[in-house]
């Protein structure tokens, strides 16, 4: 029986089938990458949600406090993620 599945047993190409080929520290550069992406993104669009909550509090206190509070820890979350990005690509870049 198991001479009858050999006869049929080939060797498959892993780019003939749509497998991605690739080493892993490249699949590690771009996963990281587009993890930054998207964190950057997000972090963007909250500052921008957080300016458009400056604006509209109408001088309530609570309301500013609240924006400027989500505006900062934005602000820390993109510097947190730039730092990341300079840190593995220096990494990653001094072992190529």
């Amino acid at each position: 029986m198991k001479q009858f599945f050999i006869q049929f047993a080939q060797k498959v190409d892993a780019g003939s089938v749509g497998i991605p080929t690739g080493s892993g520290d490249t699949l590690l550069h771009n996963g990281l990458n587009l993890v930054y992406f998207l964190a950057g993104l997000v972090s963007v669009i909250v500052i921008i949600v957080a300016g458009i909550m400056y604006t509209t509090s109408s001088g309530d206190a609570s309301r500013v406090t609240r924006a400027k509070n989500l505006l900062t820890y934005s602000i820390v979350g993109l510097v947190v993620v730039l730092s990341a990005f300079v840190i593995t690509n220096f990494v990653i870049g001094s072992f190529k």
